[in-house]
């Protein structure tokens, strides 16, 4: 009798034995799952190359991956130096609502370590503009002892953010972010450099051409409009020969800062050679070139430029040609169909300036 109560505890036990190394298996299983998961997130990470790649992979990957509610990518940009090379290179801010930028004696974040806890509203909400965690991590980005961002984690449970939680992962992963972070900011710096003129700090004749390419592509598969207008200072040779290449300079540089602001974030502005300058608009109609177009000529002739030399302000004038596809010609590649383009836009400038200067005239 004795041996058969022995018999069935130890086949219980045996039960309760290979019930509890099924569940070891399993939470093996689970956390192997979830470190091919972080391994796989962390070769994404390392290999964005592009800014759009790492805050895709911030914003999106990474809450799936750590099976979080919300992650935000604030960088510091006093300077507005990062947002400008962003703009020029067509990334448009709204497209990635959890890329924010903290604002110098804004509010007080901290400095070196990662804070976790609970959601405080006067302390996160710069961090969680749209949404409003329970818990939060707020991980501090330091590249050569100085801040250059915060990793804001939120989570809809309480318990998943606390004070006594073991910080050595996230560090971890602050350390990964901060050092692509740095990595794209810097590529994109060469990127912005290549691309632009280092005169006047628009785009260069190489960066507007290659762009008009891949517009004048789209515009072909989405049979839309595009249009082109093709600037020319008037006169400009005797800016030059009256007060000197300095003075030619500062004209250059303000003509072009005077263009830009008459232009939306989609169109593109280069300097051409010379004095020449090509602006790529794009969803636009003929009538939306001419009404851009008269807008720069207006801006330009309307008030004198200040330049070295000169007892007064210099009067100043530019000639326009536009030129629209509507959409562009699908037999022809796009390459061809971007050359054809400038040359019904500079057929246009030319008449422009037959036809007396500081005008806008439209291609046939």
């Amino acid at each position: 009798m004795k041996s058969a109560v022995d018999t069935q505890a130890l086949i219980e036990e045996n039960q309760q034995l290979h019930a509890e190394m099924q569940d070891l298996l399993e939470q093996a299983r689970i956390n192997q799952q979830i470190m091919q998961r972080h391994q796989a997130f962390d070769l994404r990470l390392i290999g964005s190359g592009e800014f759009r790649d790492l805050i895709e992979t911030v914003s999106l990957l990474m809450p799936n991956t750590f099976n979080l509610e919300i992650v935000t990518l604030t960088l510091i940009d006093h300077d507005f130096d990062i947002r400008r090379i962003l703009q020029d290179l067509q990334i448009g801010l709204d497209e990635y609502p959890n890329l924010l930028f903290h604002v110098e004696g804004g509010t007080s974040l901290p400095q070196d370590k990662p804070t976790l806890g609970p959601y405080q509203p006067t302390l996160h909400t710069p961090l969680f503009p749209s949404y409003q965690p329970a818990s939060v991590a707020v991980l501090p980005l330091m590249r050569h002892q100085k801040p250059i961002g915060y990793l804001a984690l939120g989570s809809a449970h309480e318990g998943r953010f606390t004070g006594n939680l073991a910080t050595d992962f996230i560090e971890r992963l602050a350390s990964v972010v901060a050092i692509c972070l740095e990595n794209v900011i810097n590529n994109e710096r060469l990127k912005h450099i290549g691309l632009t003129d280092p005169l006047t700090g628009v785009n260069n004749r190489r960066y507007i051409e290659q762009r008009m390419q891949e517009e004048i592509g789209r515009a072909q598969r989405e049979r839309s409009a595009l249009s082109c207008l093709f600037i020319d200072i008037d006169h400009f040779k005797r800016v030059n020969d009256k007060f000197g290449h300095q003075s030619g300079d500062d004209v250059l540089r303000e003509v072009a800062t005077r263009i830009k602001k008459e232009l939306r974030l989609s169109d593109s502005l280069g300097r051409y050679g010379g004095e020449e300058f090509i602006v790529l608009l794009t969803q636009a109609t003929v009538q939306d070139a001419a009404r851009i177009a008269e807008r720069i000529r207006a801006s330009v002739a309307q008030q004198a430029i200040l330049i070295a030399g000169a007892d007064e302000a210099l009067k100043v004038t530019v000639s326009i040609g536009a030129a629209a596809q509507t959409p562009p010609d699908r037999s022809i590649p796009a390459d061809m169909a971007r050359q054809k383009l400038v040359a019904r836009a500079d057929e246009a400038l030319y008449r422009a300036k037959e036809s007396g200067r500081n005008r806008v005239v439209l291609a046939d």
